[in-house]
């Protein structure tokens, strides 16, 4: 039987070494996701993880991936589109767009090669998320081509990282594309690494490296420069994240 922490509201998460082993990472179930508890658990390297049939499950596994900005890998044919400039690429434009063409993405099943419309991006995933985005905490990146929506992703900003959650493409490499331009984004805001949660080829394939959770938290630690004394989202950090075109 799995022993799994239970947290009850207003209660602080576990100690993310506390986490199982298997599954990998699974470290408590309960809570809630207002964005006071989004913040936290973002903050110390934690993340929801859930299917609507299941509680709300918290996750911090071990080891973690994440792209160092330096290490983003563009391929031929990325760089090639990068220069055609076929698409527009645009921070904080559309972030209600871009989490609802996530969930609604089909993605493919690694085992099978199967395509599953199933998606853990729920309803209340997508209403926290956007409460996050309406605070200036959780951030997209669009892909347009003219005025049509082709590709983009979206995350949580905590500090100078950037933590990942999800991408889409309606065209060749506009997932991609996204992804360079938030990484040339990052770097001309001194910026620190994208992370990247679990290891997988295709995240490898883009330059991610695999790190112990106990080094990926003491990198988030010192880089989570996100609020004021006052409790407040700091200039630096509401500069970084303003809409605007940002150029791969």
């Amino acid at each position: 039987m799995i022993a799994l922490h239970y947290i009850e509201e207003g209660a602080p998460f576990p100690p993310v070494d506390t986490a199982l082993d298997e599954p990998n990472g699974l470290l408590a179930f309960g809570g809630d996701l207002s964005p006071a508890r989004l913040f936290s658990a973002y903050s110390q390297g934690i993340f929801p993880w859930f299917s609507d049939d299941e509680p709300l499950l918290w996750w911090s596994p071990d080891p973690r991936a994440i792209i160092e900005l330096d290490n983003f890998v563009a391929s031929k044919s990325l760089k090639k589109l990068a220069r055609k400039q076929t698409y527009t690429v645009t921070l904080n434009y559309a972030f209600d767009r871009v989490i609802e063409a996530c969930s609604s993405t089909p993605r493919k099943n690694p085992n099978t090669g199967e395509l599953n419309s199933e998606t853990w991006i729920t309803d209340d995933m997508i209403g926290a998320y956007r409460q996050l985005n309406g605070l200036g905490l959780a951030h997209s990146v669009e892909v347009w081509d003219g005025e049509t929506l082709v590709g983009g992703l979206y995350g949580v900003g905590i500090g100078k990282v950037y933590c990942g959650e999800s991408m889409f493409h309606r065209e060749s490499n506009t997932s991609k594309l996204a992804m360079m331009a938030l990484v040339e984004h990052m770097k001309s805001h001194d910026m620190a690494f994208i992370d990247c949660q679990l290891p997988t080829d295709h995240l490898a394939s883009l330059g991610a490296n695999v790190l112990s959770r106990e080094n990926f938290i003491e990198k988030l630690e010192n880089n989570n420069h996100t609020l004021t004394e006052d409790g407040r989202l700091s200039e630096d950090y509401l500069n970084r994240w303003k809409p605007r075109v940002i150029t791969p």
